[in-house]
């Protein structure tokens, strides 16, 4: 067989079912049962059961078929490079807002690549609009429970979303939502908002429409258009301004105080950006519920300072330490705040930098969006101390890369200095409790 048509397996876990069969790391999955699993979600189902039978190619080109019997659930130990074996789904539209459109040109080709993958907006909770789902996929979603989904509505008018997303088959999404709900398929809604584009009417619309799926539609979240220097002969768009925005965060107040009455819960959340912009004051925690779009920006710093208001300082270092705490313009505040209790420490400095995003424009403040030149070029020729402490949120999802490629390591390297990734002020108190050892 030739090696295209296995799943190329990345590693095995010690002391599992894989390795006490002898397979490693090169050997290819070839079927379970006969079946040779699309995704991640079919290799989960397949090998679910008590007797399976696992084909395998090994490196030598010699094919096995081992008759396996375990634990129901119990897993093989086999991992993988991907979670999507038979190719990437990508985005068939042409958003006047799209994000990958306004990179700049030059860069690794996979930066390029628009995903509008279902299945891993329910493996990894990526956002997708639904416009590439045949009768065939919609069909696997509801047998299979795909449950959540993260969806990119943008607005409910078909008229308007045919235009916004530059696909006819735009303006199918109430039918497709109705039928998802109607099967039970959760699912967390997002608008990127684009000042006198799809707000106003529209908007009011698209969200009495997207209630009317409660309890299926869990959450709506209003977040920013995002616009990087890189639109030279893309559609003219506009994006919030200070008064904007507090127009946005008013307007949306009423809505929630209306979801909260009726549905118990806030159900429609602004983007924490919008609160950064205008200096309005975050609401509470409770504003939030279970936080259901923290990785769409929103509650990430009501968390933040919620963490910070209960936490418990470091003890004396032994000898004087000087750390930075990095982080992007959104944040800059709560970051200040954290070093304004950890000097309360003696012996020890706390700096504080906030770096500016010259890649894609000073327009884009989220640290989520910073590369590993932008950090490179801010932090050269400064003094930074013993660490550097980054934001995870910094790097592409479960990986050690930066945006643009470049490594923690060959960044760490560059600029001579050890760097430590942290997700609050938490994970910064425990590696100085530690010593500086790794967490």
């Amino acid at each position: 067989m030739d090696k295209r048509e296995g799943i190329p397996i990345s590693s095995v876990a010690q002391e599992s079912i894989a390795a006490d069969l002898g397979i490693a790391a090169g050997d290819y999955l070839l079927a379970i049962d006969g079946k040779k699993p699309r995704d991640l979600i079919d290799y989960g189902y397949l090998v679910a059961g008590e007797y399976i039978n696992l084909h395998i190619r090994k490196k030598s080109g010699a094919e096995y078929i081992y008759e396996i019997e375990k634990e129901y659930d119990e897993d093989l130990g086999l991992e993988f490079d991907t979670k999507v074996f038979s190719g990437l789904i990508e985005c068939r539209n042409r958003c006047l807002f799209c994000f990958v459109d306004q990179m700049p040109r030059g860069m690794r080709p996979s930066l390029y690549i628009k995903d509008d993958d279902y299945r891993l907006s329910f493996l990894d909770g990526s956002f997708i609009t639904l416009t590439n789902l045949g009768p065939a996929e919609m069909t696997r979603i509801i047998e299979q429970r795909l449950s959540p989904l993260y969806i990119s509505v943008h607005t409910t008018d078909p008229h308007l979303r045919r235009r916004l997303m530059g696909n006819r088959r735009a303006g199918a999404i109430k039918d497709q939502l109705e039928r998802l709900a109607e099967a039970g398929i959760e699912f967390h809604a997002q608008v990127v908002l684009i000042p006198g584009i799809n707000d106003g009417f529209y908007l009011e619309e698209t969200i009495s429409d997207l209630a009317k799926y409660w309890p299926a539609a869990r959450s709506l979240a209003l977040v920013p258009v995002g616009l990087t220097r890189h639109r030279k002969g893309l559609y003219p768009l506009q994006g919030y301004n200070k008064e904007q925005a507090r127009r946005v965060i008013r307007w949306a107040q009423g809505w929630q105080k209306k979801f909260r009455q009726e549905l118990g819960v806030t159900f429609l959340y602004v983007a924490d950006e919008f609160y950064v912009l205008t200096g309005e004051p975050l609401p509470e925690g409770k504003h939030y519920d279970d936080f259901p779009q923290l990785e769409n920006g929103v509650g990430f710093l009501r968390l933040f300072y919620d963490d910070l208001a209960n936490l418990t300082l470091p003890g004396v270092p032994k000898e004087p330490l000087t750390i930075t705490l990095a982080t992007g313009v959104s944040a800059a505040g709560a970051v200040h705040a954290l070093a304004d209790r950890l000097r309360q420490v003696e012996n020890l400095t706390v700096q504080v930098e906030v770096v500016p995003n010259c890649f894609f424009g000073s327009s884009v403040t989220v640290a989520g969006l910073i590369t590993g030149s932008d950090l490179l070029q801010h932090f050269q020729d400064k003094e930074l101390g013993d660490i550097l402490f980054l934001p995870e949120a910094m790097l592409r999802r479960e990986s050690d890369v930066f945006l643009d490629g470049m490594t923690v390591g060959e960044l760490s390297s560059r600029l001579g200095i050890d760097i430590v990734l942290v997700s609050c002020p938490t994970d910064v108190v425990k590696f100085l409790e530690k010593g500086g050892e790794e967490q």
